[in-house]
């Protein structure tokens, strides 16, 4: 993944932790009806779903059109140069999760010591590595192209929304998303630009390893005063059409560093005009772009206001917020949300959280032993898009999203090395949950006003929980869960 500065960390001894074919959805317009902008998946009829009506998402905007033919809603496309028959075309938004920006390879290696601080010395150090390509063994896909991996291994349709080049590193790159059933949309402007330009080409992060094991990720992206990917000034028609047929557009804070502010809040916007579902994860630029340009910080608010679902680690969530307890910094984010339903707490080994209008839902990490936490983050968001596109109840989704995130941190690396979804499921039938019950009573104890709390439990419960939490049996979520992944299971063991 491509990052904006050194940040070794040393990885922890627990970590935390998606999943099933989906055919494509069809939305028909009921004859009553107020037609929603926004594509979201029906209400779950679990207490513990309780996320907002998406009613004030631009429902009067007419921004979804009747097709005559068919006699479902076909989202409108805005100003793009395509006809009323090709729109009608795309009615069915066939791709479950598309990922902006961010595709990049990632080169690691052991090294005996991570670079220096200083800025100077850390781009002749850069230059340095890249002055010869290093052997292909050392290779990854990184950056967007985990998240879109892992969410193709958990059987949903995914898109990847990007830029590589036409050398060896962009073949590379384009050979893994091919062999992993990941459809890549390039977003050149003009087919007859002048690739061989240093601009044009792949971005590499370098994954520096040292002997403790701490990561130092560096690319040389990182010493351009504007986005490596400045030149690109519009959305093309084809990511335009991407973007429509997908029923969710995930991006990230390491966007930021490729594509311009404004070619990034052109796909929010557009997202939004054509139903996609945006999810949003900051990641450690979040707190960069807050005292950035006036241009990234709007961009940034923009996102905070009209994302669906914002995914960010307790820390995160305080530097945006102020605020230490991370299901209240939540509830504030909520708050500040016109059309968020979900925001989700990424705590690491303690576990996670997901917070919407009525609900609090916990779940404690899976303990397991950690070789490599590189890519966690990203396979968590893939199971998290599932539990959303499914409509599977809260705690559920966490459940499947630590269990993926924690299989990721068994293994070496990210790209092709994310988890595999029986890895996941076994994860989650040994039923080895790392519970800290002082830690949930601590934030849970504040002040959180009159919601539903649900948390996941190991424990086999007889009888009611307490009025004020309901626990679920981490037995019980696991056969609600294996029948909405056996889809995945079976194309999985077909593609094997």
């Amino acid at each position: 993944m491509h990052r904006s500065a050194i940040s070794p960390t040393r990885p922890l001894p627990l970590f935390f932790a998606t999943l099933s074919e989906n055919p494509p959805l069809r939305i028909p317009i009921p004859p009553a009806s107020p037609l929603h902008a926004r594509w979201h998946p029906p209400l779950c009829a679990s207490a513990s779903f309780g996320c907002r009506d998406d009613g004030r998402s631009l429902a009067a905007a007419g921004l979804l059109r009747r097709s005559a033919l068919s006699g479902f809603a076909t989202a409108g496309y805005g100003g793009c140069c395509l006809s009323d028959e090709t729109v009608r075309g795309v009615a069915a938004k066939d791709v479950d999760v598309a990922t902006l920006g961010n595709l990049c390879v990632d080169i690691v290696l052991n090294v005996p010591a991570l670079p220096p601080p200083s800025k100077e010395e850390r781009k002749a150090y850069m230059e340095e590595l890249s002055a010869s390509p290093p052997d292909k063994r050392y290779w990854e896909a990184g950056g967007n192209c985990n998240t879109a991996i892992a969410v193709a291994r958990l059987g949903l349709n995914c898109t990847a929304i990007g830029h590589v080049g036409n050398e060896i590193y962009g073949k590379f790159l384009m050979d893994v998303l091919h062999d992993e059933g990941i459809r890549m949309v390039g977003m050149i402007e003009d087919a007859n630009v002048d690739n061989s330009s240093s601009s044009y080409e792949t971005l590499l992060c370098w994954v520096l390893v040292d002997p403790l094991q701490r990561h130092g990720f560096c690319s040389l992206a990182d010493f351009r005063n504007e986005p490596a990917l400045s030149w690109m000034n519009k959305l093309t028609a084809e990511v335009k059409l991407a973007i429509t047929r997908s029923k969710i557009l995930f991006c990230n804070g390491y966007g930021f560093d490729e594509l311009s502010p404004n070619l990034i809040t052109s796909a929010l916007d557009y997202s939004v005009e054509v139903g996609t579902s945006i999810f949003f994860d900051p990641g450690p630029r979040g707190k960069s772009l807050s005292k950035g340009t006036p241009e990234e910080q709007r961009a940034l608010r923009k996102f905070l206001q009209m994302s669906d679902v914002l995914l960010l680690t307790s820390d995160e969530a305080e530097s945006l917020t102020g605020i230490k307890n991370p299901i209240l910094a939540g509830q504030e984010l909520l708050k500040q949300g016109a059309l968020m339903k979900w925001v989700v707490i990424k705590m690491g080994a303690r576990g996670s959280i997901i917070i919407t209008g009525s609900s609090i839902s916990c779940a404690p990490a899976f303990k397991v032993d950690v070789v490599d936490t590189v890519g966690c983050g990203d396979s968590f968001v893939a199971a998290i898009a599932f539990g959303f596109i499914h409509n599977i109840p809260l705690v559920n989704t966490l459940a499947l999203a630590n269990a993926v995130g924690a299989a990721t941190a068994m293994g070496c690396g990210a790209g092709r090395n994310v988890a595999k979804l029986d890895q996941a499921i076994e994860l989650m039938k040994a039923s080895n949950l790392n519970e800290d019950d002082k830690f949930w009573n601590l934030i849970l104890g504040e002040k959180l006003d009159s919601c539903e709390i649900s948390i996941l439990s190991g424990m086999v419960i007889n009888g009611k929980s307490s009025a004020q939490v309901n626990r679920v049996p981490l037995r019980t979520v696991v056969s609600e869960l294996l029948p909405e992944l056996e889809p995945a299971q079976l194309k999985s063991s077909v593609t094997l």
